[in-house]
């Protein structure tokens, strides 16, 4: 028997979104994952889906966060028909929709993911501290399951993966041959993904993003108090050096912000070796309120330094052992920052006490550069006298060196 996992059809130009469930009130239902768990639910009150993205109507659809297969009634009938005893289907209304849809919660939970024919799993550890997560999965990526521990469910979720749902081959075929919109399969049976070569390769890319990435963070949680909820959407693939930007932002003493880049000392992926990879982290600390970190002119500006840092190798050895003062697109940032060319100036590497100037990794030194906005009367000076006279007059007056947009300048 073969086995698929059953997804929105993201390929569908312009297609609707729908929301959460809501109550009779208006208001988002306490427990949105629980149509996701892979277990009987039990609702007494009419439910309504609203749409978050207006777009294409289809007969399947996912909801974003909770994860709610919301279906047609045609979609419905297919799984009560062919899986009766596999899936429960609750009545909604959806807005803007006169046509019947239902909520489809698979009951059924089975242990059958095969770790070693998927691409790659990840567990949740003790030391990440989520003891109700512990030993189930964190990721799976190119799942394959063993098909020998199904029995003879249709449709049913893995345990400790339940965010996905799987149907067998003849309910895949018989929601074809229906016409129904918004689906798209992905087998889990069969042979695995990648070759014995690859799995090899990528595990050892996995000990090395181990090795890179825990220390740093350890690193991260001396300086203060880490920002857990931060996120911004990770960038793959580009010129950091294991292809993928990540930003951090830890709250200190006294009310300051820093942020850091978190992964320009990785290692480089395409070398498949240990190392630090271009040897420094930025850090742009900040006193000042910062509303709303991930849309920050702060958060911003540290972005386009990296991708100097990252796009030219003539900077990046003076920002690893010195000091170096450079120029930015000054597209949204605070006004005061921007010199008449519309740019804003930064000076990189400036030492202070309260940061230290470097830290140990376990392949080797990596220098925590910190960056310092220059007002534009401050570049006019740093290029008439020399960024030794400038640092000078920095070291002798608060906020040494804090980024700020809303201060006087040094000179």
């Amino acid at each position: 028997m073969r086995y698929f996992k059953l997804l929105d059809d993201m390929d569908i130009r312009d297609r609707w979104l729908p929301g959460e469930a809501t109550n009779a009130q208006g208001h988002e239902i306490d427990d949105i994952w629980q149509f996701a768990d892979g277990c009987p639910v039990q609702i007494n009150e009419r439910l309504t889906i609203p749409i978050g993205h207006p777009g294409v109507v289809q007969d399947f659809s996912i909801t974003s966060v909770g994860g709610a297969p919301v279906v047609h009634r045609r979609v419905a009938n297919i799984f009560s028909e062919l899986a009766p005893g596999d899936v429960q289907v609750i009545p909604v209304e959806v807005e803007g929709q006169s046509e019947p849809y239902f909520i489809l919660v698979a009951t059924r939970t089975i242990r059958c993911i095969d770790d070693q024919q998927s691409a790659e799993v990840k567990y949740w550890l003790p030391e990440d501290e989520r003891p109700e997560k512990t030993g189930t999965y964190r990721a799976v990526y190119g799942m394959r399951i063993d098909p020998t521990k199904v029995g003879d469910a249709r449709v049913f979720r893995p345990w400790g993966w339940t965010v996905a749902l799987l149907v067998s081959e003849d309910i895949k075929e018989a929601l074809e041959r229906s016409g129904a919109t918004g689906m798209a399969f992905r087998e889990v049976t069969g042979p695995s993904e990648v070759s014995p070569e690859e799995r090899e390769h990528n595990r050892k890319l996995q000990a090395l993003y181990e090795r890179s990435t825990k220390p740093r963070e350890a690193f991260w949680r001396t300086l203060g108090t880490m920002d857990d909820n931060f996120v911004i959407p990770i960038v793959v693939g580009g010129g950091w050096p294991a292809k993928s930007e990540i930003w951090r932002v830890i709250h200190r003493p006294d009310g300051r912000t820093l942020f850091v880049t978190d992964g320009l000392s990785n290692y480089f992926s395409d070398k498949a070796e240990p190392s630090v990879g271009f040897g420094l982290e930025l850090a742009l600390e900040t006193d000042e309120p910062v509303e709303n970190v991930a849309k920050s002119w702060q958060q911003l500006l540290l972005e386009r330094i990296a991708n100097e840092l990252v796009g030219h190798e003539h900077l990046r050895e003076p920002a690893r052992t010195g000091i170096l003062s450079m120029e930015v697109d000054g597209e949204r940032m605070p006004e005061p920052l921007l010199t008449k060319e519309g740019r804003v100036a930064v000076l990189l590497g400036m030492d202070t006490p309260s940061l230290p100037g470097h830290f140990t990794m376990p392949d080797g030194q990596v220098r925590l550069v910190t960056v310092k906005t220059l007002m534009p009367r401050e570049l006019t000076y740093l290029l008439e006298h020399g960024r030794e006279e400038l640092l000078h007059r920095f070291n002798q007056s608060h906020p040494g060196h804090l980024s700020k947009a809303w201060r006087q300048p040094v000179v």
